[in-house]
């Protein structure tokens, strides 16, 4: 049984390391064997990037050697797919290499487009990237004062990251001494201030506190540099000194490229992780289409189910357990203080009052993250 992975990321990392260790004794008798194909030798700490344009990490931080992830048994390639040619069950690599499979995970993740908004990304600063998060660093430290307004676009990975950028901007600000001349102030492209009815009514409030104000139904439409406007489709303006955005994401160009999915995001069975006509093509992470969180824990999750679906149809044929949308999220606060939102398909998050050892929670998941790439956490 050869199964073939396509994205060394956190779902594909999770999901090869699962493999290894549940199917240890057919890749000794080599009646399975498990493939990865990667972009980069590097394995990338993504939700690191927040703290990095606040000057809280360094890039070197958020780096390790991908093959030193991975269990024994698994053969790694950097290598990025090109071709899926899924009736014949193989995919072709960048270098023309073929590699057949019986069983193929893609887990290959999105990627911000500010550039498909006029203006946006000559405009505004960010942190998806380690160069936009640099930037975003080296513009904190320039700014004196003036009207903040953090905008949004969707889909987004880390549905929190709104939240958590505006609070540890209000902190920033803060601590700088600046916030007497700062005017936080805040967007979001529906009718509350997060796409989660329990996170947008325990969020508001927070706003409101720290006298950050918001405008909901707000999406952007363009934005004029020279005059330093946003636009909306709502027909509204926003001026703005410094501009912070998260940007709206779409799969990877490679699905793109390969039609399989609107948007670069593939149709995923919601409980299966299939993909829709495929019994032996799985998608999880990023790559899904389904209406869930882009988030980690929504990889880590799905990795963990499809360890166990995968490894049960190597050894009787079938699937055991169904994904039930298990996401969990921390939302840093401020003031070195957190909540976490945990959901899944059935039940909503309840977001409790923020607490400093919550925040301590996350800031040592920070570490123990690369414990959780190999699954072992």
């Amino acid at each position: 049984m050869r199964i073939l992975i396509v994205g060394g990321g956190m779902g594909g990392t999770i999901l090869a390391n699962n493999l290894a260790r549940r199917l240890a004794p057919e890749l000794k008798r080599d009646t399975v064997s498990i493939t990865m194909l990667s972009a980069s030798n590097r394995h990338f700490y993504q939700p690191g990037l927040l703290y990095l344009a606040f000057g809280r990490v360094t890039p070197d931080e958020l780096y390790r050697d991908q093959a030193g992830l991975l269990e024994p048994g698994i053969e790694f390639h950097v290598d990025p797919a090109e071709q899926f040619l899924l009736d014949r069950n193989r995919v072709k690599s960048r270098s023309g290499r073929s590699f057949d499979y019986d069983i193929l995970a893609i887990a290959t993740g999105s990627r911000p487009v500010p550039e498909l908004t006029p203006g946006l990304a000559e405009s505004a600063v960010s942190f998806y990237t380690e160069e936009s998060a640099l930037k975003m660093f080296r513009r904190l430290r320039e700014f004196d004062g003036g009207r903040v307004a953090v905008v949004v676009g969707v889909p987004h990975k880390c549905p929190m990251a709104p939240l958590e950028v505006l609070f540890l901007l209000h902190d920033y600000f803060e601590d700088r001494g600046l916030l007497d001349k700062v005017k936080l102030h805040y967007t979001y492209p529906i009718g509350r201030v997060h796409s989660l009815e329990n996170v947008a009514k325990w969020a508001a409030p927070e706003m409101e506190r720290l006298g950050i104000t918001y405008e909901t139904l707000f999406n952007i439409r363009e934005v004029d540099a020279q005059a330093k406007v946003v636009h909306s489709e709502e027909g509204t303006e926003m001026p703005f000194d410094l501009l912070v955005s998260i940007p709206a994401h779409r799969g990877m160009e490679v699905i793109e490229q390969n039609g399989l999915g609107t948007g670069g995001f593939i149709p995923t069975h919601r409980h299966r992780l299939n993909m829709e006509g495929r019994d032996n093509v799985f998608v999880l992470g990023d790559t899904t289409n389904l209406p869930i969180s882009k988030a980690g824990s929504t990889a880590h999750y799905q990795a963990e189910a499809l360890g166990e679906n995968i490894a049960a149809i190597v050894r009787v044929g079938a699937p055991v357990r169904d994904y039930d949308g298990k996401v969990f999220c921390f939302i840093e606060a401020g003031r070195d203080r957190a909540t976490y939102a945990k959901f899944d398909y059935l039940h909503p998050p309840e977001p409790k009052p923020p607490t400093k050892s919550v925040h301590w929670f996350k800031t040592a998941y920070n570490k123990l993250y690369w414990t959780s790439a190999r699954g072992l956490l």
